[in-house]
Protein backbone atom coordinates (compact mmCIF):
# COMPACT_ATOMS: atom_id res chain seq x y z
CA UNK A 1 0.00 0.00 0.00
CA UNK A 2 1.32 3.44 -0.98
CA UNK A 3 0.73 6.00 1.76
CA UNK A 4 0.71 9.81 1.71
CA UNK A 5 1.41 11.67 4.97
CA UNK A 6 -0.49 14.96 5.27
CA UNK A 7 1.40 17.05 7.84
CA UNK A 8 4.91 16.61 9.23
CA UNK A 9 4.50 17.91 12.80
CA UNK A 10 5.30 16.12 16.05
CA UNK A 11 2.87 13.20 15.61
CA UNK A 12 4.08 12.49 12.07
CA UNK A 13 7.18 10.64 13.24
CA UNK A 14 4.95 8.20 15.16
CA UNK A 15 2.90 7.60 12.02
CA UNK A 16 6.10 6.86 10.08
CA UNK A 17 7.17 4.35 12.73
CA UNK A 18 3.72 2.77 13.04
CA UNK A 19 3.07 2.33 9.34
CA UNK A 20 6.58 1.13 8.53
CA UNK A 21 6.08 -1.72 11.00
CA UNK A 22 3.34 -3.03 8.70
CA UNK A 23 4.65 -5.26 5.92
CA UNK A 24 3.98 -3.97 2.42
CA UNK A 25 3.41 -0.32 3.35
CA UNK A 26 5.47 2.27 1.47
CA UNK A 27 5.37 5.94 2.48
CA UNK A 28 5.66 7.56 -0.93
CA UNK A 29 5.20 11.26 -0.13
CA UNK A 30 4.49 13.90 2.51
CA UNK A 31 2.75 17.28 2.46
CA UNK A 32 3.51 20.41 4.49
CA UNK A 33 3.08 24.11 3.83
CA UNK A 34 6.37 24.86 5.63
CA UNK A 35 9.14 24.03 3.09
CA UNK A 36 11.93 23.87 5.66
CA UNK A 37 10.04 21.51 7.93
CA UNK A 38 8.97 19.41 4.95
CA UNK A 39 12.49 19.03 3.55
CA UNK A 40 13.94 18.15 6.93
CA UNK A 41 11.20 15.55 7.46
CA UNK A 42 11.71 13.99 4.03
CA UNK A 43 15.45 13.66 4.61
CA UNK A 44 15.12 12.36 8.17
CA UNK A 45 12.67 9.65 7.19
CA UNK A 46 13.92 8.92 3.66
CA UNK A 47 10.64 9.80 1.95
CA UNK A 48 11.08 10.31 -1.79
CA UNK A 49 8.59 13.06 -2.60
CA UNK A 50 7.17 16.20 -0.98
CA UNK A 51 4.34 18.61 -1.78
CA UNK A 52 3.62 22.13 -0.57
CA UNK A 53 -0.15 21.62 -0.71
CA UNK A 54 -2.76 18.89 -0.54
CA UNK A 55 -4.13 20.01 -3.92
CA UNK A 56 -0.76 19.32 -5.54
CA UNK A 57 -0.57 15.89 -3.93
CA UNK A 58 -4.11 15.00 -5.04
CA UNK A 59 -3.31 16.13 -8.59
CA UNK A 60 -0.31 13.74 -8.52
CA UNK A 61 -2.48 10.99 -7.08
CA UNK A 62 0.08 8.17 -7.00
CA UNK A 63 -0.95 6.84 -3.56
CA UNK A 64 -3.58 4.51 -2.13
CA UNK A 65 -4.46 6.16 1.20
CA UNK A 66 -3.72 9.20 3.35
CA UNK A 67 -2.69 9.63 6.97
CA UNK A 68 -4.04 13.03 8.06
CA UNK A 69 -1.78 14.52 10.78
CA UNK A 70 -2.84 18.17 10.40
CA UNK A 71 -4.01 20.42 13.30
CA UNK A 72 -7.52 19.74 14.63
CA UNK A 73 -9.20 22.63 12.80
CA UNK A 74 -7.79 21.46 9.47
CA UNK A 75 -9.06 17.87 9.68
CA UNK A 76 -12.45 18.68 8.18
CA UNK A 77 -11.51 20.51 4.94
CA UNK A 78 -8.54 18.28 4.17
CA UNK A 79 -10.31 15.01 4.89
CA UNK A 80 -13.33 16.02 2.82
CA UNK A 81 -11.06 16.82 -0.13
CA UNK A 82 -9.30 13.46 0.21
CA UNK A 83 -12.57 11.51 0.44
CA UNK A 84 -13.96 13.33 -2.62
CA UNK A 85 -10.79 12.25 -4.45
CA UNK A 86 -11.71 8.65 -3.62
CA UNK A 87 -8.91 7.94 -1.13
CA UNK A 88 -9.24 6.20 2.28
CA UNK A 89 -8.24 8.30 5.31
CA UNK A 90 -6.56 7.57 8.63
CA UNK A 91 -7.15 10.75 10.68
CA UNK A 92 -5.70 11.99 13.95
CA UNK A 93 -8.13 12.71 16.77
CA UNK A 94 -10.41 14.52 17.20
CA UNK A 95 -12.06 13.90 13.86
CA UNK A 96 -13.36 17.49 13.74
CA UNK A 97 -13.96 20.48 15.96
CA UNK A 98 -17.73 19.93 16.19
CA UNK A 99 -20.30 17.20 15.62
CA UNK A 100 -21.81 18.69 12.44
CA UNK A 101 -18.46 18.52 10.63
CA UNK A 102 -17.58 15.10 12.07
CA UNK A 103 -20.95 13.70 11.05
CA UNK A 104 -20.54 15.02 7.49
CA UNK A 105 -17.11 13.40 7.29
CA UNK A 106 -18.52 10.08 8.50
CA UNK A 107 -21.46 10.23 6.09
CA UNK A 108 -19.17 11.05 3.15
CA UNK A 109 -16.81 8.16 3.91
CA UNK A 110 -19.70 5.74 4.40
CA UNK A 111 -21.48 6.80 1.20
CA UNK A 112 -18.27 6.37 -0.79
CA UNK A 113 -17.50 3.00 0.82
CA UNK A 114 -14.00 4.17 1.73
CA UNK A 115 -11.92 2.79 4.60
CA UNK A 116 -11.78 5.31 7.43
CA UNK A 117 -10.30 5.30 10.91
CA UNK A 118 -9.49 7.77 13.70
CA UNK A 119 -6.26 7.32 15.62
CA UNK A 120 -7.59 6.85 19.14
CA UNK A 121 -4.21 5.55 20.26
CA UNK A 122 -5.30 3.77 23.44
CA UNK A 123 -7.02 1.15 21.28
CA UNK A 124 -3.41 -0.08 20.86
CA UNK A 125 -3.32 -1.03 24.56
CA UNK A 126 -3.65 -4.80 24.91
CA UNK A 127 -5.06 -4.52 28.44
CA UNK A 128 -7.93 -2.36 27.15
CA UNK A 129 -8.67 -4.82 24.35
CA UNK A 130 -8.68 -7.73 26.83
CA UNK A 131 -11.06 -5.88 29.17
CA UNK A 132 -13.41 -5.17 26.26
CA UNK A 133 -13.45 -8.87 25.39
CA UNK A 134 -14.01 -10.01 29.00
CA UNK A 135 -16.98 -7.67 29.42
CA UNK A 136 -18.47 -8.73 26.06
CA UNK A 137 -18.12 -12.39 27.11
CA UNK A 138 -20.04 -11.72 30.33
CA UNK A 139 -17.12 -12.45 32.63
CA UNK A 140 -18.15 -9.70 35.09
CA UNK A 141 -21.88 -10.24 34.53
CA UNK A 142 -24.25 -7.35 33.99
CA UNK A 143 -22.27 -4.11 34.09
CA UNK A 144 -23.60 -1.57 36.60
CA UNK A 145 -21.21 1.37 36.77
CA UNK A 146 -17.71 2.63 35.99
CA UNK A 147 -15.13 5.23 37.00
CA UNK A 148 -12.65 6.67 34.50
CA UNK A 149 -9.92 9.28 34.72
CA UNK A 150 -7.13 10.77 32.61
CA UNK A 151 -4.66 12.70 34.73
CA UNK A 152 -1.72 14.84 33.62
CA UNK A 153 0.41 17.32 35.55
CA UNK A 154 2.31 19.41 33.01
CA UNK A 155 0.78 22.62 34.41
CA UNK A 156 2.35 21.86 37.82
CA UNK A 157 5.47 19.95 36.76
CA UNK A 158 8.61 20.67 34.76
CA UNK A 159 8.87 17.08 33.51
CA UNK A 160 8.00 18.26 29.98
CA UNK A 161 9.80 21.59 30.27
CA UNK A 162 8.36 25.03 31.09
CA UNK A 163 4.93 25.34 29.46
CA UNK A 164 5.03 29.13 29.99
CA UNK A 165 7.73 29.55 27.35
CA UNK A 166 6.84 26.79 24.87
CA UNK A 167 4.29 27.30 22.03
CA UNK A 168 3.81 23.49 21.87
CA UNK A 169 2.09 23.73 25.26
CA UNK A 170 0.76 27.29 25.25
CA UNK A 171 -1.53 26.79 22.27
CA UNK A 172 -3.29 23.99 24.18
CA UNK A 173 -4.41 26.59 26.74
CA UNK A 174 -5.83 29.12 24.25
CA UNK A 175 -9.15 28.82 22.46
CA UNK A 176 -8.08 31.46 19.93
CA UNK A 177 -5.24 29.14 18.92
CA UNK A 178 -7.64 26.26 18.24
CA UNK A 179 -7.67 24.49 21.59
CA UNK A 180 -10.76 23.03 23.24
CA UNK A 181 -8.72 22.54 26.39
CA UNK A 182 -8.34 19.30 28.25
CA UNK A 183 -11.77 18.35 26.94
CA UNK A 184 -10.66 18.27 23.30
CA UNK A 185 -7.07 17.17 23.88
CA UNK A 186 -7.42 14.15 26.17
CA UNK A 187 -11.16 14.07 26.87
CA UNK A 188 -11.90 12.14 23.70
CA UNK A 189 -9.36 9.48 24.75
CA UNK A 190 -10.89 8.81 28.16
CA UNK A 191 -14.44 8.87 26.77
CA UNK A 192 -13.40 6.22 24.24
CA UNK A 193 -11.43 4.29 26.88
CA UNK A 194 -14.61 3.90 28.95
CA UNK A 195 -17.25 3.42 26.30
CA UNK A 196 -15.19 0.81 24.43
CA UNK A 197 -14.97 -1.46 27.48
CA UNK A 198 -18.55 -0.83 28.63
CA UNK A 199 -19.69 -1.70 25.11
CA UNK A 200 -22.41 0.92 24.87
CA UNK A 201 -22.91 4.51 23.71
CA UNK A 202 -23.37 7.54 25.96
CA UNK A 203 -26.93 8.81 26.25
CA UNK A 204 -27.43 11.30 29.13
CA UNK A 205 -24.44 13.42 30.19
CA UNK A 206 -23.56 16.30 32.49
CA UNK A 207 -20.21 18.15 32.50
CA UNK A 208 -18.57 20.75 34.69
CA UNK A 209 -15.60 22.54 33.10
CA UNK A 210 -13.06 24.65 34.95
CA UNK A 211 -10.34 27.03 33.82
CA UNK A 212 -7.93 27.99 36.60
CA UNK A 213 -5.83 31.19 36.77
CA UNK A 214 -2.32 30.51 35.45
CA UNK A 215 -0.73 33.91 34.75
CA UNK A 216 -1.29 37.63 35.22
CA UNK A 217 -4.52 38.58 33.42
CA UNK A 218 -4.60 34.97 32.19
CA UNK A 219 -2.38 35.84 29.24
CA UNK A 220 1.18 35.06 28.13
CA UNK A 221 2.20 37.01 25.03
CA UNK A 222 -0.27 36.30 22.23
CA UNK A 223 -1.85 33.41 24.15
CA UNK A 224 -5.03 34.07 26.11
CA UNK A 225 -5.21 31.22 28.63
CA UNK A 226 -8.96 30.62 28.45
CA UNK A 227 -9.28 26.93 27.50
CA UNK A 228 -10.59 24.50 30.13
CA UNK A 229 -8.00 22.81 32.36
CA UNK A 230 -10.17 20.18 34.07
CA UNK A 231 -13.56 18.55 33.65
CA UNK A 232 -15.79 16.20 35.58
CA UNK A 233 -18.63 14.30 33.96
CA UNK A 234 -21.49 12.02 34.92
CA UNK A 235 -23.01 9.77 32.28
CA UNK A 236 -25.60 7.14 31.57
CA UNK A 237 -25.08 4.64 28.78
CA UNK A 238 -27.66 3.16 26.41
CA UNK A 239 -27.52 -0.14 28.34
CA UNK A 240 -28.29 1.57 31.66
CA UNK A 241 -24.73 1.66 32.99
CA UNK A 242 -23.85 4.85 34.89
CA UNK A 243 -20.40 6.32 35.33
CA UNK A 244 -18.16 9.23 36.23
CA UNK A 245 -15.27 10.63 34.20
CA UNK A 246 -12.56 13.07 35.26
CA UNK A 247 -9.69 14.65 33.33
CA UNK A 248 -7.18 17.28 34.39
CA UNK A 249 -3.81 18.87 33.68
CA UNK A 250 -3.48 19.87 37.34
CA UNK A 251 -3.14 16.29 38.66
CA UNK A 252 0.02 16.66 40.72
CA UNK A 253 1.91 13.38 40.96
CA UNK A 254 0.61 11.99 37.66
CA UNK A 255 2.47 12.22 34.36
CA UNK A 256 0.11 10.64 31.80
CA UNK A 257 -2.19 8.26 33.65
CA UNK A 258 -5.43 6.64 32.48
CA UNK A 259 -7.54 4.48 34.76
CA UNK A 260 -10.84 2.66 34.26
CA UNK A 261 -12.69 0.67 36.90
CA UNK A 262 -15.75 -1.21 35.72
CA UNK A 263 -18.12 -3.12 38.02
CA UNK A 264 -20.58 -5.89 37.21
CA UNK A 265 -22.81 -8.12 39.31
CA UNK A 266 -20.35 -11.03 38.99
CA UNK A 267 -16.97 -9.29 39.04
CA UNK A 268 -14.93 -6.21 38.30
CA UNK A 269 -11.99 -5.06 36.17
CA UNK A 270 -9.44 -2.27 36.41
CA UNK A 271 -7.49 -1.12 33.35
CA UNK A 272 -4.60 1.29 33.89
CA UNK A 273 -2.08 2.87 31.59
CA UNK A 274 0.20 4.75 33.97
CA UNK A 275 2.73 6.76 32.01
CA UNK A 276 2.52 4.25 29.13
CA UNK A 277 2.75 1.15 31.36
CA UNK A 278 -0.54 -0.75 30.89
CA UNK A 279 -1.99 -3.27 33.34
CA UNK A 280 -5.21 -5.26 33.73
CA UNK A 281 -6.45 -6.30 37.17
CA UNK A 282 -9.51 -8.48 37.81
CA UNK A 283 -11.70 -9.53 40.70
CA UNK A 284 -13.67 -12.51 39.40
CA UNK A 285 -15.44 -15.65 40.61
CA UNK A 286 -14.59 -16.71 44.16
CA UNK A 287 -12.24 -13.73 44.50
CA UNK A 288 -15.26 -11.43 44.78
CA UNK A 289 -16.03 -12.95 48.22
CA UNK A 290 -12.93 -11.46 49.81
CA UNK A 291 -12.21 -8.65 47.29
CA UNK A 292 -9.03 -10.23 45.94
CA UNK A 293 -7.61 -8.64 42.81
CA UNK A 294 -5.23 -10.44 40.46
CA UNK A 295 -3.20 -9.18 37.53
CA UNK A 296 -4.11 -10.79 34.20
CA UNK A 297 -1.67 -11.55 31.41
CA UNK A 298 -2.70 -10.22 28.01
CA UNK A 299 -1.53 -10.92 24.48
CA UNK A 300 -0.27 -8.20 22.11
CA UNK A 301 -2.83 -6.69 19.75
CA UNK A 302 -2.58 -5.16 16.25
CA UNK A 303 -2.06 -1.39 16.22
CA UNK A 304 -4.45 1.10 14.69
CA UNK A 305 -1.92 1.54 11.88
CA UNK A 306 -2.00 -2.17 11.03
CA UNK A 307 -5.78 -2.42 11.26
CA UNK A 308 -6.23 0.58 8.97
CA UNK A 309 -3.95 -1.00 6.38
CA UNK A 310 -5.92 -4.25 6.64
CA UNK A 311 -9.17 -2.30 6.22
CA UNK A 312 -7.87 -0.67 3.03
CA UNK A 313 -6.66 -4.00 1.69
CA UNK A 314 -9.76 -6.08 2.31
CA UNK A 315 -12.41 -3.30 2.28
CA UNK A 316 -13.81 -4.48 5.62
CA UNK A 317 -14.95 -2.05 8.31
CA UNK A 318 -12.75 -1.70 11.40
CA UNK A 319 -12.99 0.50 14.48
CA UNK A 320 -12.46 3.18 15.64
CA UNK A 321 -14.26 4.61 12.63
CA UNK A 322 -15.26 8.12 11.65
CA UNK A 323 -18.81 7.28 12.82
CA UNK A 324 -17.58 6.32 16.28
CA UNK A 325 -15.46 9.48 16.53
CA UNK A 326 -18.44 11.58 15.41
CA UNK A 327 -20.56 10.05 18.18
CA UNK A 328 -17.87 10.97 20.70
CA UNK A 329 -17.70 14.50 19.27
CA UNK A 330 -21.41 14.86 19.93
CA UNK A 331 -20.69 14.22 23.62
CA UNK A 332 -17.79 16.71 23.64
CA UNK A 333 -20.08 19.33 22.08
CA UNK A 334 -22.60 18.77 24.87
CA UNK A 335 -19.95 19.50 27.49
CA UNK A 336 -20.09 23.27 27.08
CA UNK A 337 -23.89 23.19 26.83
CA UNK A 338 -24.41 21.20 30.02
CA UNK A 339 -21.84 23.34 31.85
CA UNK A 340 -23.62 26.50 30.71
CA UNK A 341 -27.12 25.25 31.50
CA UNK A 342 -26.10 23.45 34.70
CA UNK A 343 -28.36 20.57 33.76
CA UNK A 344 -28.09 17.12 32.21
CA UNK A 345 -28.65 16.76 28.47
CA UNK A 346 -29.57 13.81 26.26
CA UNK A 347 -26.99 12.91 23.62
CA UNK A 348 -29.49 11.65 21.04
CA UNK A 349 -30.53 13.37 17.85
CA UNK A 350 -32.58 16.54 18.05
CA UNK A 351 -36.29 15.69 18.40
CA UNK A 352 -38.48 16.18 15.36
CA UNK A 353 -40.79 19.20 15.51
CA UNK A 354 -44.39 17.97 15.13
CA UNK A 355 -46.41 19.37 12.27
CA UNK A 356 -49.28 21.77 13.09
Amino acid sequence: MRLLLLGTGGMARLHVKGFREVEGVEIVAAVDTDPNRLNEFLQTHDIPRGFASLDAALAWGEFDAVSNITPDSVHYPTTMAILKAGKPVFCEKPLATDYAKANEMAETAEAAGLANMVNLTYRNVAALQAAHRLVAEGQIGAVRHFEASYLQSWLVSDAWGDWRTTPTWLWRLSRKHGSNGVLGDIGIHILDFANYVVGSEYTDVFFRLQTFPKAENNRIGEYELDANDSFVMTAEMANGVIGVVHASRWATGHFNDLRLRIYGDKGALEVTDLNHTPRLMACLGEDTRNATWREMEVDPVPTNYRRFVESVRDSEHREPSFRHAANLQKILDLATITDRDRTEHVAGLKPEIPED
